[in-house]
């Protein structure tokens, strides 16, 4: 059987890219130059360039034209994906020395006292009473006021806006989102097949009238929303834009799934959405950012009446969060130890950003004094993919906007997470990103 020739075509150009002979960032030829090259209709050569875009192979862009993609950086759907000798500036795992200490600690204490047995068994779904109050006190210093009966213990805050989701939302439901936003959440949104309405966002935070416009236009079950210290952007939202978009909720109905992850690292912020709207707000974090990564242990507070569509979402998913992580995550809740380390992971993250700011003066970016990240805007010519794979052959790994964006236009612009790394490889590689940018700036 005779093959078409335009497969033809996409089946070369895919073997170039695949195998490395164009690099991420090649400018591919116009639709005519491949017509004309292969001796093919302009609308087939429409359909070869719509093929590899389709494959995740290059990006199309009106006006600009067709260039092959990034594959080592994929969709954002696995964070993880770099070189194991590569410095990670793509996700963030903060850590403090004698974290390790701490854990040792609390393993002995656990293996002298209490009820061990009782670790090994089957625990309440939505986790013990004790468990659900020790968080509750918690989020009361962080100025969320929350009894434990609404408080849900889960693994870690993926885990809860996975339940929360599951629970409240069905497949077409359209959540308002940022139009960057959370990676994790547009994987789990594809997941469960929920349609992202993207809203524009401002250097203070998301486009509140977009919003009310979207929820005049169409049925908008939920929002998804990063009040406190939002990611990637950094903003904190004002109080008084927090209330109007707790007046927008409550007006069309809307369910707001808050995630307060990276909000232990600004002080003095206004209050959580879910005190400003407690009856329509779903609050999810979790300690994986302020204790460690491997601590899976997050907690979601909910409106009374829909606590017991997240706990069976959670006993479909999980059963319940493990006992010996719990009782672990309780002992450093009520002990003082999760707030001396925020207290100096709040520091250190000034201290990552104070040397972004000295190795990338002159640089435009976005971003929070005291976050983990930063984000780095760039010249609309520039291909930031062709950057990332620079960085990569000099064993650096950051992100291209792709993963955060929820809209077809991905703007230019990379993302540097700065709390995985010691502070002098991380000098070494901010040297690295501000060269391979400023050449870029300059090719």
């Amino acid at each position: 059987m005779r093959v078409p020739k335009y497969k033809v075509v996409v089946d070369a150009f895919a073997a170039k890219i695949r195998g490395g002979q164009w690099p991420a960032g090649t400018r591919l030829p116009t639709h005519r130059r491949l017509a004309a090259d292969e001796g093919i209709a302009v609308v087939t050569a429409s359909r070869v360039y719509a093929e590899l875009e389709a494959m995740g192979l290059v990006s199309c862009e009106q006006g600009r034209g067709t260039f092959v993609r990034d594959l080592a950086a994929g969709d954002g759907a696995d964070e993880r994906s770099v070189a194991a000798d590569a410095v990670d500036l793509s996700f963030n795992s903060p850590s403090i020395p004698g974290q390790a200490d701490l854990l040792r600690q609390a393993l002995r204490d656990l293996a002298t006292a209490g009820d061990l047995d009782a670790l090994l068994r089957y625990q309440p779904h939505r986790g013990r009473a004790d468990d659900r109050a020790a968080v509750a006190r918690h989020l009361r210093r962080r100025g969320l006021e929350a009894g434990r009966e609404r408080v849900l213990i889960v693994d870690g805050a993926q885990h809860g806006l996975a339940v929360t989701a599951m629970a409240l939302l069905r497949p077409g439901d359209v959540v308002a989102v940022d139009a960057l936003t959370y990676p994790g959440f547009r994987v789990l949104a594809r997941t469960l097949g929920l349609d992202l309405a993207p809203l524009p966002v401002t250097a203070e935070g998301p486009d509140l009238d977009a919003l009310d416009r979207l929820c005049r236009r169409r049925r908008v079950r939920a929002l998804y929303a990063m009040p406190t210290l939002h990611n990637p952007l950094g903003w904190v939202l004002a109080a008084e834009q927090r209330a109007r978009l707790a007046e927008i909720a409550r007006r069309h109905g809307l369910t707001i799934i808050e995630d307060g992850s990276y909000a232990y690292l600004a002080e003095d912020a206004p209050p959580p959405l879910a005190m400003l709207a407690p009856e329509a707000t779903v609050h999810v974090s979790g300690l994986s950012k302020s204790v460690a990564t491997g601590l899976r242990f997050g907690f979601a507070v909910a409106p009374a009446g829909l606590v017991p569509a997240l706990e069976s979402a959670i006993r479909a998913t999980t059963w319940n969060t493990p006992a010996l992580t719990a009782a672990i995550a309780r002992r450093w809740l009520d002990d003082g130890t999760v707030a001396r380390l925020e207290v100096r992971k709040r520091e250190d993250a000034r201290q990552r950003q104070a040397l972004a700011s000295e190795v990338l003066a002159g640089l435009p970016w976005t971003g929070h004094p005291s976050s983990y990240f930063r984000w780095l805007p760039l010249a609309r010519d520039s291909r930031p993919d062709r950057i990332v794979a620079a960085l990569a052959r000099r064993r650096v790994a950051v992100s291209t906007a792709e993963p955060f964006a929820t809209t077809p236009a991905v703007p230019q612009a990379l993302r540097l997470a700065l709390g995985s790394v010691g502070h002098a490889e991380l000098r070494d590689a901010l040297s690295a990103v501000r060269q391979e940018v400023e050449q870029e700036v300059f090719r």
